[in-house]
């Protein structure tokens, strides 16, 4: 276990993630990972093995925030391993795949929050602000366009028309790496980008890696292939949240990429005042790719402006009143 640690931070560092993520992964290695796991050789890892883990972390006073990030955190590691042919299976995924999966908050009938499950318009400045090199242009479209991560990691450039501000969503990959039509046929959709995007996009379309002529995706991996999801989110979304400050007990606040898709609604929905596009309900669902409009206000529904909000009901009392 000791080795594998050493190269997969060896392998952050080559991936020039920045120093405050690397000392983050560096913090979990140490201080939680090795003093448990650490006398253990890598074909010893075992489901029960991560359970008992787990329970120490627990027990030991982490919350539940740390816990999370630092089992990501020896999965990563794992995976690293295994890529290496140093161990055979990732158990850590294994484990993962055999548990329940987790039910969103919107789905178990949970509001979505502002600062909780919805990232602020402050925090987005600030992601922005740290986003640097290949990640900002994925930032930037996540953040404005509200794509699916499935969606963004099968977009290709013929599905981006620069010269009319405009995203076509036609395909998608799942998390083999297969490309495929959207889930739905709602999926399919056009949608506009702002000035600041296009800029970004057309800088980013000259140093994108293009290997893969077939491929021809906006975002693949340096030799031209199908990111893998977890990738984007260890090595692009957690660094440059850690880089922004925008965290929890010294971990990523948000824990995946469809925190951003939340955002877009959002930004969608609020008041132009508010700094929002404020559009109708009908016209967000067709954005958001949803396949009616019933899952939109299930899912968003509490952030639209009401009508008779403060000034409104007033003045509208007093034009009864005289």
């Amino acid at each position: 276990m000791d080795e594998a640690a050493v190269l997969w931070l060896r392998t952050c560092a080559g991936n020039q993630l920045e120093p405050s993520t690397i000392g983050q992964y560096r913090s979990h290695i140490d201080h939680h990972i090795l003093p448990h796991l650490g006398g253990l050789r890598l074909s010893q890892i075992n489901a029960p093995t991560l359970r008992n883990f787990e329970d120490k972390l627990v027990a030991g006073g982490r919350s539940p925030v740390l816990t999370r990030y630092v089992l990501r955190s020896l999965g990563t590691l794992l995976t690293d391993a295994q890529e290496r042919g140093l161990v055979a299976r990732n158990v850590a995924r294994d484990l993962r795949g055999r548990r329940r999966r987790r039910i969103p908050d919107e789905r178990r009938g949970i509001k979505l929050k502002i600062g909780t499950h919805i990232p602020t318009p402050t925090e987005i400045r600030a992601l922005l602000q740290a986003a640097e090199g290949r990640f900002r242009p994925f930032l930037l479209v996540a953040i404005f366009a509200g794509l699916r991560a499935s969606e963004l990691r099968g977009l290709r450039w013929s599905d981006i028309d620069l010269a009319r501000a405009e995203l076509h969503v036609r395909q998608r990959a799942d998390r083999s790496g297969r490309i495929g039509p959207p889930k739905t046929a709602a999926g399919e959709r056009t949608v506009p980008l702002p000035a600041d995007v296009v800029s970004a996009l057309r800088e980013w379309k000259v140093r994108c890696p293009r290997k893969n002529g077939q491929l021809e995706l906006v975002f693949p991996t340096r030799d031209g292939t199908v990111q893998r999801h977890d990738n984007i989110v260890t090595r692009g979304l957690w660094p440059t949240m850690l880089a922004a400050g925008v965290v929890v007990d010294g971990a990523p606040k948000y824990k995946g990429l469809h925190s951003l898709r939340h955002f877009y609604a959002s930004w969608c929905i609020n008041r132009k005042a508010d700094g929002g596009l404020e559009l109708p309900a009908k016209v967000v669902q067709g954005r958001l790719g949803h396949s009616s409009i019933v899952m939109t206000m299930d899912r968003y529904g509490h952030l639209f402006p009401r009508g008779d909000d403060n000034g409104e009901l007033t003045a509208a009392s007093r034009l009864l009143l005289g």
